[in-house]
């Protein structure tokens, strides 16, 4: 099963769920890092989320960093599956607000370790396309759907760099993969809406722009 890209922000989209993910904020936003922990072993999918409606795109790493937990609160959250790279809304990775606070008995734990490697200008160039490919697709159905977008830095960090991101409304959403690494990256991005027949698109993202390379597959 590919990792998920949870980009649903809206309490309204996420129904009774969005009370399970104000209760992990409440608790990380008091550094209970128990009731956090606690929380996230009953569903791991809430690891890398933030609060529904929320301005400040604090995941629960984002947090501990932020209170300065203990190393083995931040070590547990890792292990369950917290990206070390995940931005807040002021850009910040964990290790950076552990940094900026002064937590630096944090800082080692914190510091992202990627299993790929893409120069950093080559991948906000990809994730550009990126955008653009998903807002072609989504934009006109889906008016102020107001998801939070991929960030790709978080695939450097997985074993297997492939995320599903679904779209609330269109019935599927968008499987995206690094194909290649280095200067040379490629990011292949497959998306379908399930009750529409001929609906795929594949599509090839480099730095230097995007192709349709094959529709029609589902």
């Amino acid at each position: 099963m590919d990792v998920v890209w949870d980009g649903i922000r809206r309490a309204e989209t996420l129904g009774e769920e969005a009370r399970l993910r104000h209760t992990l904020a409440d608790a990380a936003r008091s550094y209970d890092w128990p009731r956090v922990l606690e929380l996230i072993s009953g569903d791991r999918n809430l690891v890398n989320v933030s609060r529904p409606d929320g301005a400040s795109l604090y995941a629960p790493l984002h947090q501990a960093a932020h209170g300065g937990a203990p190393v083995e609160v931040a070590r547990r959250l890792i292990d369950m599956g917290a990206w070390r790279t995940l931005q807040n809304a002021r850009g910040e990775r964990p290790v950076d607000v552990a940094d900026r606070l002064g937590h630096r008995h944090l800082l080692g734990i914190l510091a992202p370790v990627c299993r790929h490697a893409v120069p950093t200008g080559v991948l906000l160039k990809i994730q550009a396309h990126f955008d653009e490919v998903i807002r072609g697709r989504i934009d006109e159905t889906l008016p102020g759907h107001g998801l939070r977008l991929p960030e790709l830095e978080p695939l450097l960090e997985l074993d297997r760099p492939q995320m599903w991101f679904p779209v609330p409304g269109m019935y599927g959403g968008f499987s995206y993969r690094l194909e290649s690494t280095g200067a040379g990256a490629r990011l292949i991005s497959e998306s379908w809406c399930r009750v529409a027949a001929g609906s795929g698109q594949r599509h090839l993202i480099t730095s230097a722009g995007s192709e349709l390379v094959a529709e029609g597959f589902v």
